[in-house]
């Protein structure tokens, strides 16, 4: 419901995020020569995952950064449109099931014994 009040927002916004994708693309800020050189510096006794994580947070904190957030939008609009109300959605009522009564739950059926047809399962043949 309502998608089409939204789609005027959400095409100026893929507008202008294909407009500064682009322009970012054009400048050259994307170009091979731009990026930091492959291989820094490392002493030796340096074990790899505290080098990796001086260049992560070092070099990289930008794009770090960048990509947590990214995937911190994902994860809260995944959760949002999981947790959204729809009206055929089932749903426990805790209170309803702490509540109830056992006259709510259970039926006593009252079972005639030596109906016909019983005979042939206990006779000792």
């Amino acid at each position: 419901k309502g998608y089409a009040s939204y789609l005027p927002i959400g095409l100026l916004v893929a507008f202008i995020l294909l407009v500064e994708i682009g322009l970012s693309a054009w400048s050259g800020l994307f170009a091979i020569n731009s990026l930091p050189p492959a291989s820094l510096p490392v002493p030796a006794e340096t074990e790899n995952i505290t080098s990796l994580g001086q260049v992560l947070f070092t070099n990289y904190v930008y794009p770090f950064q960048a990509a947590a957030m990214i995937l911190l939008v994902a994860m809260v609009g995944a959760i949002v449109l999981t947790h959204r109300d729809r009206g055929t959605a089932k749903k426990q009522d805790i209170s309803e099931q702490v509540n109830r009564k056992r006259e709510d739950s259970m039926t006593v059926v009252k079972i005639k014994t030596g109906a016909k047809g019983t005979a042939k399962y206990f006779s000792k043949n």
